[in-house]
């Protein structure tokens, strides 16, 4: 698809596609340029970006450029990283009535940790071997889940010129999310359910691998297992590498850009970020509050701010984008003026309506996050000496990518 092309399009849609750059931190919907308190000088230890007024539109038109695919890897039955695509499933349409409360007792689940960036490093370290794709401007790299919360609390690094970003989650918030209530959990599990009715490990299977599941059912939930896609993208002047799992794929896999890759989503869950990884189109499956699949619907993701336009607390695209930027911009300015590469660790902590708070951590408080594991600062000890040895070319500015007119 041509730039003039891609340009059309958004400008049909009003760049709708943008709402959804960074799903979360659109709710609160800043405007024009973000103010930084008396906090944000540079011999405070402490920086702080607020949210101007959100009454007025802004005129400011950020581009950001289609993902481009890097590579895929699996996760198995273990939670081991494998590069292959063995956990790679495909689409198929759910049966009407799927009761989503199937298997429940078979579930499972793996428990919730720190989210580390470790598989996101082994396959950036992979792809900056064997990739055609350009990677030597990466500016930020993260898993999409980081930035894709109501509210989050972040650790952030440099190494080489380059930001990496790892979710932070304290003992009492793991202890939360790895003991939740039974009906969080079962809603929970509807939408790992409603994925196994529309997944199958065969294009266009004949009929369910047990004799004795349900029709439609494409097997026992395992959350160890994952299938997860790497693109590199551009916000503004900023290149990203994003990693994230990725539901399926619609229609026979040859090529892992050739695939018309699919998320899959229940009317309990959030629609996450489809866009940030090059996903075109979000499958929505509507059901009872007893767990009864009704219908699906299947929505184009660069049309899904549209079903939202006009309405009270609406995204707007423009305002998104530019926040998105202006963030990045600013976790930047904070971290690398530091000047040093010495496995400091500097915390952001998102609140929606406020801002974000960036605060230098002390050394106690880095030997938290490490949690007694071979590494540097957050990053594994391995990428770490790896990535010394490289030699990182500066940024460059490109005019390229999707721009909102």
């Amino acid at each position: 698809m041509s730039k003039r092309t891609i340009s059309q399009q958004l400008n049909d849609e009003r760049s709708d596609e943008s709402a959804l750059i960074l799903d979360d931190l659109e709710a609160s919907r800043p405007t024009r340029r973000p103010k930084l308190d008396a906090a944000s000088h540079s011999d405070s230890p402490e920086k702080f970006i607020q949210y101007p007024d959100i009454s007025r539109p802004t005129a400011k038109q950020t581009p950001f450029q289609q993902p481009t695919p890097v590579l895929s890897f699996s996760y198995n039955s273990s939670h081991q990283l494998e590069f292959n695509d063995s956990a790679l499933r495909y689409y198929v349409d759910p049966p009407h009535g799927a009761k989503l409360s199937y298997g429940y007792d078979l579930w499972k689940r793996k428990p919730d940790g720190r989210g580390r960036i470790d598989g996101l490093l082994q396959a950036f370290s992979k792809a900056r071997k064997t990739s055609t794709v350009p990677l030597h401007d990466v500016g930020v790299i993260a898993w999409r889940g980081v930035i894709t919360r109501d509210e989050f609390e972040i650790n952030i690094m440099v190494l080489n010129g380059t930001l990496y970003f790892e979710e932070h989650l304290s003992e009492e918030r793991l202890k939360q999310k790895n003991n939740m209530e039974p009906r969080h959990r079962i809603q929970t599990y509807y939408g790992y359910a409603f994925e196994s009715y529309c997944t199958s490990e065969i294009p266009n299977p004949k009929v369910s691998p047990n004799p004795g599941d349900p029709v439609g059912w494409g097997g026992d939930v395992d959350t160890n297992i994952q299938w997860c896609s790497v693109v590199r993208t551009k916000l503004g002047n900023t290149r990203l590498l994003i990693g994230g799992e990725v539901d399926c794929v619609r229609g026979q896999f040859f090529h892992y850009s050739d695939a018309d890759r699919n998320e899959l989503k229940s009317t309990q869950e959030s629609i996450h970020n489809s866009f940030l990884l090059g996903v075109p189109e979000v499958v929505v499956g509507f059901r009872t509050p007893s767990g009864v699949l009704t219908t699906t619907q299947t929505f184009k993701t660069i049309q899904l701010p549209r079903l939202v336009r006009g309405k009270p607390g609406a995204w707007d695209p423009l305002i998104c984008l530019a926040w998105g930027d202006q963030v990045i911009s600013f976790l930047k300015d904070v971290v690398r003026s530091n000047g040093s590469e010495d496995a400091s660790i500097w915390r952001a902590k998102f609140t929606p309506g406020k801002g974000i708070t960036v605060t230098l951590l002390e050394a106690a408080d880095v030997e938290d996050v490490r949690g007694g594991e071979d590494r540097v600062g957050f990053l594994p000890t391995w990428y770490w000496e790896e990535s010394r040895t490289n030699e990182k070319r500066p940024e460059t500015t490109s005019k390229g990518g999707w721009k909102i007119e």
